[in-house]
């Protein structure tokens, strides 16, 4: 039974920081993609951040600069830190996971690289709020 279990969120003021965690469990770890989302209130839910299997990251602009994801494979955790945090990321993240499916477009010209873009199993989210 796949399981991913966040947490990490608060209450900060803007400007500081914080780590969110996700253990997962149920499933091959090492072979998935595995993404941080949030959804604000009133919002959509939108992609923070992701890693591949090789532990190639991906963000959203917003974020960039700011936010760091990682994985660590013996754990079987996903890390995002998260600094200079700002009201508009206020919201409730949650972790997810995904196949990593190799880019055949890409392939020719780069080698094996992968694309994260199906999640599929969700954690049940940690709400972070940032306060001016």
């Amino acid at each position: 039974q796949v399981q991913l279990v966040e947490s990490g969120g608060g209450s900060v003021q803007a400007g500081e920081s914080l780590r969110l965690s996700c253990v997962a469990s149920g499933f091959g770890y090492a072979s998935v993609c595995m993404g941080w989302f949030r959804q604000a209130p009133g919002k959509e839910r939108e992609a923070v951040a992701s890693v591949d299997r090789d532990g190639k990251p991906t963000y959203v602009d917003s974020v960039k600069g700011r936010f760091t994801i990682s994985r660590d494979g013996p754990s079987k955790t996903l890390y995002l830190q998260m600094n200079s945090l700002k009201p508009e990321d206020t919201g409730i993240y949650y972790c997810a996971a995904g196949p990593a499916r190799v880019d055949m477009t890409a392939f020719q010209a780069r080698g094996v690289t992968y694309l994260c873009d199906d999640f599929g199993s969700w954690g049940q989210g940690t709400q972070v709020t940032v306060s001016s």
